[in-house]
């Protein structure tokens, strides 16, 4: 038994050394142009909770030691001062979803206006010029 394991083993490290790819190779290129997501209630929260802290901790510039303030200060709010950081977050979710229509219609609308304004452009010449043969024949 220890045989069989053995060999899957080895075939799997043999698949790994043979052609290597990085992650980045893999994945697909990001679009510059598409939305970023919202942030959540937490995110928006420590926006402010930043500015806070820098008045507070000038000589402080430990990002960690600013997120494990801030993620203790979010715990320890109530959900009546949660509130405000949560609206704030659910407008920026739909302002967010408002963008990703309107991206993806232009994703998926940009190829196909083009090829019917094309289209359309064809036939209305064609229209015209064998219009105005007929006329003129006439």
């Amino acid at each position: 038994m220890k045989g069989g394991k053995t060999r899957a083993v080895s075939k799997k490290s043999e698949s790994k050394l043979g052609v290597k790819m990085s992650k980045k190779d893999k994945k697909a290129a990001k679009d510059p142009n598409k939305p970023k997501r919202p942030p959540s209630a937490f995110f928006v929260f420590m926006e402010d909770f930043r500015k806070q802290y820098k008045e507070k901790h000038p000589t402080n510039k430990s990002v960690a030691a600013v997120g494990k303030a801030g993620g203790d200060k979010w715990k320890s709010l109530s959900e009546g001062e949660k509130a405000p950081y949560v609206a704030e977050a659910e407008k920026r979710k739909e302002a967010y979803e408002r963008n990703m229509e309107a991206y993806n219609r232009k994703l998926a609308g940009g190829a196909d206006d083009d090829s019917d304004k094309s289209k359309s452009e064809v036939n209305d010449e064609d229209e015209e010029g064998s219009g105005g043969e007929e006329e003129d024949d006439d």
